[in-house]
């Protein structure tokens, strides 16, 4: 990567008096993934993951990351005047802290309002009052040092039926005007695009690999005006528009509209500082009464309805035909001494998954890593760089489809050929883990927080952790990763993901091991949340899995499973059996017999 792109942005801050400036990873509406026009931290740095900020003075620059990172990113910020600041680290200063102590007395800090969210724009305001500096947040720092910058997406809206949402959209509208009347507000701001495309029942394509479309909704008790590129609705999605009492305007008049609206006495404007920008909120401020709240839209749409949850579990029944077909296709590719790659391997799935019924694109970028590369837990293979996938050791591959019926995510380790007896050790560890999770059965009111420690305890008593999550919530046919719910031991304030597991919600269970310049190993299904039983010491909620595919017993040290996960085990491939064995060819149906086997 050119160093002479962190000299542009240099000359930038000096032109404008910045003493630091903030690059995050995001567009106007905090999504987790964004289009090519967005990705300015991207270009600035050459570190392409999904999650990561760029903060630089005059004299230092700093990328920050997770630990889903840290081997990538090295590797890709190399020669870009950047380094590594490993979040979550011991000794390892976060971006704020390193703003408050490179910020002198009367110091300038400088970023795009639109792509920092609320709450950590207070938190900058502060440090910078502290220093008796400025804030300068009304522009975009790489306008017109970014020359081939791609254009807005513009990408086509389209209708999400109601016999796959379950629910209508002026439903949905309804419950939410009641949530906002029981909360004070008569105005809700929503920017978040998964928000909006589930309230209105309305799918796009401006963000990859995430169905949504570039949006703001402007919800009062009695009106609704939704502000998008018009260029992208059909007439049929007007007229539906219009029908459920939603008033179009241009995506560009949203903070001109804010800009009135802060200065008319209105009551109470509801919004969440964690999703809506610092922009919209500095703005708001001025005059409205803010209520701080989460979207009410943000559990509602986590716990799905009985319509969804049906039609999740045929979605997931297509995906594990395909998941099957592959497996079966790559073992006996293997077997030939096909020559294969991460990327011919990978291409593969996609080939087997847009054979689906309803298929409409991955739910992500498909993960598919062999040998030491699956220790960089979201590694991407690039054609001219990718791997040979060779008849030993493992393979790793973490990849999802959306479907008409809901969006998918899995990942299996598969075994390539011969393991050495550590690898067997690691393989049944992270598996006695994912077992553990997925068969819990515990009183209601607990979190993933309180559930975490289920996975992780294997591999904790071997003195061993992952970096990141166990787990996280599904949108239908939205966002792959989606709150309130999801399985991690400790609070992260950015993930948002610590709620209360309710019955419908769904949440995946992927524990793993990654050891740097060996492999990496991770088991993931999908889970239900249900009701299990009701009685005198409460209610009990458990686990319904709803992923089908087998793992790969080859890998499993049966010396380290008890009865018990052997006996869960056996169920959950008895369930894939019976599940898929139906729909497969009959080549497919004896190789998946057989891969699912009692031990």
């Amino acid at each position: 990567m050119e160093f002479t792109r962190l000299l542009k942005l240099r000359g930038r801050m000096m032109d404008r008096g910045i003493d630091i400036a903030i690059v995050p990873t995001a567009d106007y509406h905090g999504s987790e993934y964004v289009s090519g026009y967005f990705k300015s931290r991207a270009w600035l740095t050459g570190f392409t993951g999904s999650a990561g900020v760029a903060a630089a003075t005059l004299g230092e620059a700093g990328l920050w990351t997770d630990g889903r990172y840290f081997i990538q990113a090295r590797r890709e910020i190399e020669g870009s005047g950047f380094r590594l600041f490993p979040m979550g680290t011991e000794g390892v200063p976060t971006v704020n802290e390193f703003v408050d102590s490179r910020l002198t007395e009367g110091g300038t800090v400088g970023f795009d309002g639109r792509t920092v969210d609320a709450a950590w724009g207070l938190e900058l305001e502060r440090i910078v009052n502290k220093h008796h500096g400025t804030l300068i947040c009304d522009e975009d720092l790489m306008e017109g040092l970014w020359e081939d910058r791609p254009a807005l997406p513009c990408e086509p809206v389209w209708i999400l039926p109601e016999k796959y949402a379950g629910e209508s959209a002026s439903d949905k509208l309804s419950r939410v005007r009641k949530e906002m009347e029981s909360r004070g507000a008569s105005v809700h701001i929503l920017t978040s695009l998964d928000d909006i495309a589930w309230l209105l029942n309305l799918r796009g394509g401006d963000v990859p690999n995430c169905p949504v479309f570039l949006s703001y909704l402007l919800l009062t008790l009695r009106g609704c005006i939704l502000y998008t590129h018009l260029g992208s609705l059909s007439e049929e999605v007007r007229e539906y528009l219009l029908k459920n009492g939603v008033r179009l305007a241009p995506y560009e008049d949203f903070y001109g509209m804010l800009e009135l609206l802060s200065e008319k006495p209105v009551g109470g404007v509801l919004l969440n500082s964690a999703s809506v920008n610092y922009r919209i909120f500095s703005t708001l401020r001025k005059h409205a009464r803010i209520i701080d709240s989460p979207n009410p839209s943000f559990l509602m749409k986590a716990v799905k309805n009985e319509t969804e949850l049906r039609n999740i579990r045929n979605a997931h029944v297509k995906d594990g035909i395909a998941m099957v077909r592959w497996l079966y296709w790559l073992k006996n590719a293997v077997s030939r001494g096909e020559s294969l790659t991460e990327i011919t391997v990978s291409d593969r799935l996609a080939a087997f998954r847009k054979e689906g019924e309803g298929y409409l694109g991955p739910s992500f970028s498909t993960i598919c890593a062999y040998g030491e590369n699956a220790a960089m837990m979201h590694y991407k293979a690039e054609p001219d760089s990718c791997a040979r996938v060779l008849p030993e050791g493992f393979l790793l591959v973490d990849s999802g489809g959306h479907y008409l019926e809901g969006s998918t995510d899995i990942t299996r380790t598969v075994v390539m050929g011969p393991l050495t007896d550590v690898m067997k050790r690691w393989f049944t560890l992270a598996l006695k883990s994912n077992l553990r999770l997925a068969n819990a059965k515990f009183l209601y009111g607990l979190s993933g927080l309180n559930l975490d420690i289920l996975a992780r305890g294997p591999l904790w008593d071997q003195g061993v952790d992952y970096r990141c999550g166990t787990g996280h919530g599904i949108g239908y046919l939205l966002n792959v990763h989606e709150g309130p719910n999801g399985f991690r031991y400790k609070k992260v304030a950015e993930r948002n993901d610590s709620a209360v597991l309710e019955e419908g919600m769904v949440t995946t269970d992927e524990p793993g091991v990654y050891f740097e310049g060996r492999f990496g190993i991770r088991h993931e299904n999908e889970l239900i949340t249900r009701v299990d039983e009701t009685n005198e010491y409460g209610r009990f909620m458990s686990f319904e899995t709803v992923t089908y595919c087998p793992f790969d017993l080859s890998g499993v040290d049966l010396t380290l499973l008890s009865d018990t996960e052997k006996r869960w085990l056996n169920d959950y491939h008895r369930m894939v059996y019976d599940t898929l064995a139906p729909h497969l060819p009959e080549a497919e149906r004896w190789w998946l017999r057989y891969e699912t086997r009692e031990i």
